[in-house]
């Protein structure tokens, strides 16, 4: 591919490479040269900075041709990646470079390339009178619980802005995906009472308590499968559950006093989240609870929620998947079991769909790259979106 082929948005997705956004890290940088690039565009960007400042989300609109700034779609992005470390790479993860017809590098799949692009196509928007207004949303720690872009919903609500509908660019060949399960992580403690074991009577084994609080999480999840609800559409058509970390003991003689364990569930829509949680809660903090404080009333168990992440599910027809599809060409839309922000948008009212460059495959992997034709096809999908949000004759 020579230079003239290369896409027109390949620039920006580079310069949005090198910044290290690792979540673990201050995304500060990326958002503050992208603000001062919108701003210089004449927009007028807002950031939301996370609790101690280093981190912040960045909203910015470009009005409609009457000035409004209701309504509208939302592009949507996330701005953290997640780590490299231990990774055989090929080349300088943060360092991208163009090889075959493909960018490699961190974050160029998941998911810079979907912002650099609408970044470099902003001037599409900005060209034209629209008929209603035209949203970028970048988000921080989206990799570790969409906590960025959960902060920003509830900034915007205060602020009574409204938008109508969201396109998030996660990586999908630019299919349209209009659903997608939520994804619930949780840890449970137990607390038990240390003693030898030759006089097991006089101690409480937490791991014990633990393994029956997992091998319930497991009979659950079993259920799901079994009986169901089911959707079809889903690769996994049914409601899962993992414990994925355990930790707990200090030696073979001695009974545990401590044992701590995360598990997920991820629902299909028409499950609700509260509902899996709440028969879990009652066992595990209720029955099982009752059980270890019978053997000794200052043993406990703990169950907590690192992060709830709701899951999503737009109708085919809805003016969003229908506008997807014939930006995109698709016939018809597809259901994923991987976890995205816009589950948040839909809660906070708007319609959502997922649509980007990239192959999920490639992301979170050594050597992640995107192919350059698919930056191509984004840029097209741009392109089109802009025509389609332009006041006629204009």
């Amino acid at each position: 591919m020579n230079i003239a082929e290369l896409p027109r948005s390949l620039e920006w997705i580079e310069r949005l490479v090198r910044f290290d956004t690792t979540s673990r890290l201050s995304n500060l940088g990326l958002i503050e040269t992208v603000r001062d690039h919108l701003a210089s565009a004449g927009l007028a960007p807002r950031l939301i900075y996370n609790a101690d400042g280093k981190k912040a989300n960045l909203f910015v609109t470009v009005p409609a041709g009457d000035g409004g700034t209701q309504g509208g779609v939302v592009l949507s992005g996330h701005t953290d990646v997640v780590p490299v470390d231990g990774q055989a790479w090929s080349s300088d993860p943060f360092a991208p470079e163009v090889r075959d017809g493909r960018l490699y590098g961190r974050g160029t799949c998941d998911m810079k390339g979907f912002i650099g692009t609408a970044l470099a196509m902003l001037p599409s928007f900005t060209s034209r009178r629209l008929r209603v207004p035209l949203h970028l949303a970048l988000s921080y720690d989206e990799e570790v619980g969409c906590l960025g872009a959960d902060a920003m919903l509830r900034e915007l609500a205060k602020l009574e802005i409204r938008p109508d509908s969201c396109i998030v660019g996660e990586p999908t060949d630019m299919r349209v995906i209009s659903a997608h399960k939520s994804s619930n992580l949780y840890r449970c403690t137990v607390h038990g009472q240390a003693a030898h074991s030759s006089l097991t009577p006089r101690g409480v084994n937490a791991i014990e308590y633990a393994a029956r609080a997992i091998c319930h999480i497991r009979d659950m999840a079993d259920g799901h499968r079994q009986n169901g609800p089911f959707d079809q559409d889903f690769e996994v058509p049914y409601t899962t559950a993992n414990t994925g970390t355990i930790s707990g003991g200090l030696s073979v003689n001695t009974i545990p006093d401590r044992c701590q364990f995360e598990f997920e569930f991820r629902t299909i829509p028409g499950v609700l989240a509260p509902d899996v949680i709440g028969g879990l809660r009652r066992y595990i903090t209720g029955e099982l609870r009752d059980r270890i404080k019978a053997e000794n009333p200052q043993a406990d168990i703990e169950l907590e929620a690192l992060a709830e992440v709701p899951g999503f599910d737009t109708a085919a027809t809805a003016e969003i998947a229908r506008l997807a599809q014939a930006l995109t060409g698709a016939r018809g839309t597809e259901k994923v079991a991987y976890c995205t922000e816009a589950g948040l948008f839909q809660r906070a009212g708007m319609t959502a769909v997922i649509c980007g460059p990239g192959n999920l495959q490639q992301a979170h992997r050594p050597d992640e790259y995107v192919a350059l034709s698919q930056i191509s096809l984004c840029e097209q999908f741009m392109e089109k979106l802009a025509g389609h949000l332009a006041m006629a004759g204009r």
